[in-house]
């Protein structure tokens, strides 16, 4: 097999290997304003070779009104999708967006659900792949049907699961949103602002550097340490308003080489849809 990644890959690294038959890229990218953006400027370029994925209807499930915006999918539907575009448990997946990795870190999340361990997000992102002068192409790619096998991993926990760590010593929430949303200032998208109690912030955009790309390993590992204190990456537990931005923060602790930590894929969407959930605001 050849070379592996499984956190972040360079646009040059990823321009030498576009062609190769166990090689596969997303498109992931997404507007939560307008949720056709993502598909339409996929058509109009994209990567050379790439597939487009759908935050609402391919990386997200059904919703219920209580289980949040963006639940997870079925991992089999996942999986099915991932085989149609070529996907098998050898392949090198690679996600992109042009959001700092917001909407692509998700598939990578979601792959290591699965067990899919060679997956890697693009480094910066469209924006990168640009400005590394690399090609983009309009040519929808033909589909080579595969076969996936799922092997679900221990990744996530559910709200029943948070609210009995409550106040616990086993668990410290993270939560990704802005720290104005955090306090429950200026909430736009979930019907009630404020947070899960005991849950600290760390804004996922603070992740990137200047030019959108994910800061140096030792920056982040510092920056994660302060935030850990006496934790354990094993006891961090990652939210978000949907389960979505969480997984940034997500990756960005792997890549700072602090593994284990899990997803609380409802996040604040599904918390606050059961008023008998306590909220809390203000600063941490």
């Amino acid at each position: 097999m050849n070379a592996s990644y499984a956190g972040l890959i360079g646009a040059l690294e990823l321009a030498g290997h576009l062609h190769e038959p166990d090689w596969v890229v997303f498109d992931c990218r997404f507007d939560l304003a307008n949720p056709d953006f993502g598909y339409e400027a996929y058509r109009a370029a994209h990567l050379p070779g790439a597939f487009y994925l759908d935050l609402d209807t391919d990386l997200s499930g059904p919703k219920t009104g209580t289980n949040g915006r963006h639940p997870l999918p079925d991992p089999a539907g996942l999986a099915a999708r991932l085989a149609e575009s070529g996907v098998t448990n050898q392949t090198q997946v690679v996600a992109y967006d042009d959001a700092g990795g917001m909407y692509a870190a998700r598939l990578w999340w979601l792959l290591r659900w699965l067990g899919h361990h060679r997956s890697a997000v693009l480094d910066g992102g469209l924006q990168a792949w640009c400005r590394a002068a690399q090609p983009l192409d309009t040519a929808l790619p033909e589909a080579h049907a595969a076969t996936y096998t799922i092997a679900l991993r221990p990744l996530r926990i559910e709200a029943a699961q948070v609210c009995a760590l409550l106040g616990k010593e086993g668990m410290l929430l993270v939560d990704a949103r802005s720290p104005d949303r955090f306090r429950g200032e200026n909430e736009m998208l979930d019907p009630v602002g404020g947070h899960i109690p005991g849950a600290i912030n760390r804004f996922f955009r603070d992740n990137l550097d200047e030019s959108g790309c994910f800061k140096q390993p030792s920056v982040l590992r510092e920056e994660f340490g302060g935030l850990l204190g006496h934790h354990l990456p094993q006891e961090v537990v990652h939210q978000c308003g949907s389960g979505v931005t969480a997984c940034h923060n997500l990756l960005a602790m792997e890549i700072a080489g602090l593994t284990g930590s899990r997803l609380y894929a409802g996040s604040w969407s599904e918390w606050c849809a059961d008023p008998q959930r306590p909220v809390a605001r203000g600063a941490a």
